[in-house]
């Protein structure tokens, strides 16, 4: 990797600036991470309500899989960006290597274990016997094809430590394009290719990223030199994993607490039958594509305060994180008052069973009013994990799903069905975004000081 590569070009310039440049591409590279699970709900949905239903019961798995690679990137990318603004060139190949290795390793250990415990694993989150087939069906080619999820996640980890998020964005945008494709010709059988239904949804998105693993190891050893194919000694590969895992492994700590907490308002949900379940999963998907301009800037923040922290540049380190904030609290409103005038129409889109489309209009309707501090507390999560500081991160997660979240879904639920459970949620992501300015502002303060 050469001299000109590590200029820690975040540093300098604009930060409204250099976010925008950060944060633009990868709301387009997030788009496309989304966009895989909305076409597929869309597409499933159309087979009919069993197989909707059975593929909302595997969406709090999957956001356990997708948080343990975000994970290894957070990690990867902050390690990555803190060595480039220390002008390390030989510490940036070495890392973003074995942090690849790293990624594989993971995959292998949590497919294994997925792929043995599908049935148990299922039946915990309330999927009936006539359901379980169905999940077992996707699950079974969906876990080994984690390899096309992680580890190039992990390899655009590093690219982006460099500034650069275009190509990895434009690599994620281009996997959905194709998934896009596939789905309607291996779901339904089109054009010649047998009709696989659930099966073909798990095998366009396996083929999808496939696709994207190939480009991104190309990209990393040919465009960046970011590849260091000399043989290490063992310490020095477990002191990169060290490194990364400092950072990866309290964020998967933080990323598993929001599925489990979400598996645990699915099962509340599952007891309202097919439907509510249905209906939440289609819910979900809406959600997580309005919000995908909140995450773009929050992944643009890595990168930005994980250089700018590494040369002791405070002032900007603050600045970037204001401007998090704000977009986060603007776009919020926005996308609220939007969804709450779309909600039949959209909710229309994934079914046309008249008790999925109120009870998402009913989703549609009230959760998105905090969509806004849900922004601010990523913008807190991505903050801490970055200045070293995942633990704190991790105390964030806990006080606001186990110390709100579920408490107040329990007591919504119980004081108004599914509309109670959904004003719970809305209410206890208000109570922790408010807990984790305190918690942030006062832990990069004190670690400015102990520097």
């Amino acid at each position: 990797m050469s001299e000109a590569r590590l200029e820690a070009r975040l540093t300098q310039g604009a930060v409204s600036r250099r976010l925008s440049e950060l944060a633009l591409p990868m709301m387009g590279g997030i788009l496309g991470v989304y966009g895989f699970g909305l076409a597929d709900t869309y597409f499933v949905a159309l087979l009919g309500e069993r197989e909707l239903a059975a593929m909302s019961f595997t969406f709090p798995v999957i956001m356990v899989l997708i948080g343990v690679a975000f994970s290894m990137n957070t990690g990867t990318t902050s390690v990555v960006a803190r060595y480039i603004g220390q002008q390390q060139s030989a510490a940036v190949r070495r890392i973003a290597t074995d942090s690849l290795a790293l990624a594989f390793l993971t995959v292998l250990l949590f497919a294994t274990v997925g792929i043995l415990t599908i049935d148990p694993l299922f039946k915990l989150l309330g999927a009936p016997p006539e359901i379980l087939p169905l999940i077992r069906t996707y699950m079974i080619i969906w876990y080994p094809g984690m390899v096309f999820l992680v580890v190039p996640m992990v390899a655009n980890a590093s690219i982006r430590a460099t500034g650069d998020t275009r190509f990895p964005a434009l690599m994620m945008i281009g996997a959905m394009g194709f998934n896009l494709v596939l789905d309607p010709l291996l779901i339904f059988g089109l054009w010649g290719f047998p009709r696989m239904e659930l099966e073909g949804a798990a095998w366009a998105m396996v083929i999808s990223r496939a696709a994207v693993f190939v480009a991104s190891l190309l990209l990393m050893h040919y465009k960046e030199k970011l590849l260091d194919i000399s043989l290490p000694s063992l310490k020095r590969v477990l002191g990169s994993w060290k490194e990364v895992g400092v950072v990866a492994l309290p964020a998967t700590a933080t990323n598993l607490l929001e599925p489990l907490a979400a598996g645990v308002v699915t099962r509340l949900i599952a007891e309202q039958g097919a439907t509510a379940v249905a209906a939440w999963g289609a819910g979900s998907w809406i959600a997580s594509f309005a919000l995908v301009p909140i995450f773009g800037v929050c992944s643009g923040l890595v990168p930005l305060v994980a250089q700018n922290w590494g040369a002791a540049a405070y002032d900007r380190v603050y600045q970037a994180q204001r401007y998090g904030y704000g977009f986060a609290l603007v776009w919020g409103l926005v996308v609220a008052g939007v969804l709450y005038l779309g909600a039949a129409p959209l909710a229309r889109l994934f079914s046309q069973d008249q008790g999925v489309i109120e009870q998402v209009v009913l989703y549609l309707c009230i959760l998105p009013v905090s969509f806004g501090m849900m922004g601010v507390l990523s913008v807190n999560e991505e903050s801490l994990n970055v200045i070293g500081k995942p633990a704190v991160a991790t105390v964030q997660t806990v006080v606001h799903q186990f110390g709100v979240y579920l408490p107040l879904g329990l007591l919504g639920a119980y004081w108004n069905g599914l509309s109670g459970l959904f004003a719970g949620l809305a209410c206890s992501n208000l109570i922790g975004a408010l807990f984790g300015l305190w918690l942030v502002r006062r832990t990069c303060r004190q670690s400015e000081l102990d520097r």
